[in-house]
């Protein structure tokens, strides 16, 4: 993919000592260059950072290309921030439950690629873990596997699909502390571990937040190395 356009980090401008990586919304989302690839966490709108998409389909960076696991609907702030005219290209699982985005792809106005779940996740772990990729064979014999090399292996044929990294990451979670460590409440879990470790930029936004040490350790499901802003959801 293209170089990192996420703009870098300033500890002083943005107020982070080094293991206070607590900002503000409006702070966070200012580090987000047009033109940007953003992953986003969350399931149908479970675990997704609603105050900082919010922030960000008011802000001004533009030309963007989001990769998200679905459209959600467009009553929520991931739905509309798809509409808001920031946004050109989307990678997703699953588009069903917003019907804007479906007509804003067949008019022209929104480049639209699908990916199977199981083939996103794993794209994005590669990178994370830095592999040069992997094999699958989900998606031979259908459009998803145009323009795609394949390998044959004991009898089988794969298609060889590439890590998938961003620019930055905006992620979702119940507790958070000081120093970016991480808890999530239930199944809203989902997919935001893993896009914390394939970003240039990891943004938290989290329910509550704590002082370091306040957090049980044994329930920590994204440690802070892997994080380099958090904010709390404002109410």
């Amino acid at each position: 993919m293209s170089e990192i356009t996420a703009r870098p980090l300033d500890p002083v401008a943005a107020g982070v000592g080094p293991t206070d990586k607590e900002t503000t919304i409006a702070a966070a989302i200012a580090r987000i260059a047009p033109g940007s690839t953003v992953m986003i966490g969350g399931f149908m709108d479970i675990g997704a950072p609603h105050a900082l998409l919010d922030e960000l389909a008011g802000s001004s960076a533009g030309d963007l290309h989001v990769i998200a696991n679905d459209t959600a609907t467009p009553r929520t702030a991931l739905g509309r921030l798809l509409i808001s005219g920031l946004v050109t290209r989307l990678t997703v699982c699953y588009a069903g439950g917003n019907r804007a985005v479906q007509e804003l792809a067949r008019s022209g106005g929104l480049e639209l690629e699908f990916i199977p779940l199981g083939t996103l996740v794993e794209r994005i772990r590669a990178a994370g873990a830095g592999l040069g990729g992997f094999l699958t064979p989900t998606g031979l014999g259908t459009p998803m596997a145009e323009g795609k090399p394949t390998y044959d292996f004991n009898g089988q044929t794969y298609l060889v699909e590439e890590p998938l990294r961003a620019d930055v990451a905006l992620l979702g979670a119940f507790r958070g502390d000081r120093h970016g460590n991480l808890t999530y409440r239930g199944t809203a879990r989902n997919i935001n571990p893993v896009m914390a470790t394939a970003a240039g930029l990891v943004i938290a936004e989290v329910e509550q937040l704590f002082d370091a040490g306040d957090l049980d350790p044994g329930q920590v499901g994204t440690p802070s190395v892997f994080i380099d802003l958090v904010t709390e959801r404002p109410g």
